[in-house]
């Protein structure tokens, strides 16, 4: 099947057994945020149903179907038309349409359209920066999936609980700014944080990143996880992060 790729997009490389994703040459594209979470993610139960909550162009679906064996199906949820339609388009590339299914949804609210308590696992790589802040001279696209236009942390959180099953696994990663916020979301919907990655550029840089992961109606105890750095000496990628690309990477 020949999969149509439009003259404003590209095929980039997941640099993981030959994947390959859509993206638009002049809006948002996946970063390595989402690689980390990706990697971040474990699917330890057998058949396990998984929603994408903000899928955009659709790397997380794909890199944890890839990465994990148990995936049972992975749900997309992505508000915008283009871009979901996109994330379509590279799911059939990669041959996983029956893993993943993509769909055009406004994730506030969706809760309550027969989703409730249905998944094992959400994980969600949310806008990060509130409305208002920051710069916005954006393109749509951009805009909606940096800035917290559509949706912001409290409905995504929300959402989440609401779409648990009971003991299901929460993933996200966001800036460390948000922690606090983040962390007394959760817990007012009986997410309880279970364990917290902090991600460091470099050695002696600040973190610029977390990856959270929590237990819905789980018992409270928090591990955190020794720190992921990006970059060692001479701007070179730590072993970790060739591990997740399977070495295949360039700076």
């Amino acid at each position: 099947m020949k999969i149509r790729i439009n003259e404003d997009e590209k095929l980039d490389s997941l640099n993981y057994k030959g994947l390959q994703i859509i993206q638009k040459k002049d809006s948002f594209c996946f970063g390595m945020d989402a690689v980390i979470l990706a990697n971040f993610v474990e699917v330890s139960k057998k058949n396990a149903l998984i929603c994408d909550l903000g899928s955009g162009t659709g790397i997380l679906s794909i890199l944890i179907t890839a990465k994990n064996q148990n995936v049972e199906k992975v749900y997309g949820i992505e508000i915008q038309k283009e871009m979901a339609e996109m994330s379509e388009r590279s799911v059939l590339f990669n041959d996983l349409q029956n893993k993943i299914q993509i769909l055009n949804e406004d994730l506030v609210g969706l809760s309550e359209k027969g989703w409730k308590k249905k998944f094992d696992i959400v994980v969600t790589n949310p806008p990060y920066k509130k409305y208002n802040t920051g710069l916005t001279n954006e393109n749509v696209q951009k805009l909606i999936s940096r800035h917290e236009v559509k949706c912001n942390l409290e409905n995504v959180i929300m959402e989440s609980s609401k779409m648990l099953k009971d003991e299901g696994i929460f993933y996200m990663v966001h800036r460390p700014e948000r922690l606090v916020d983040i962390c007394e979301l959760m817990r007012k919907f009986k997410i309880e944080p279970k364990e917290i990655r902090f991600v460091y550029p470099k050695l002696n840089e600040n973190s610029n990143l977390i990856l959270i992961k929590g237990t819905k109606c789980g018992k409270p105890f928090l591990k955190i996880q020794k720190p992921l750095i990006v970059y060692e000496e001479k701007n070179k990628y730590s072993d970790e992060i060739l591990k997740m690309y399977e070495g295949d990477i360039s700076k």
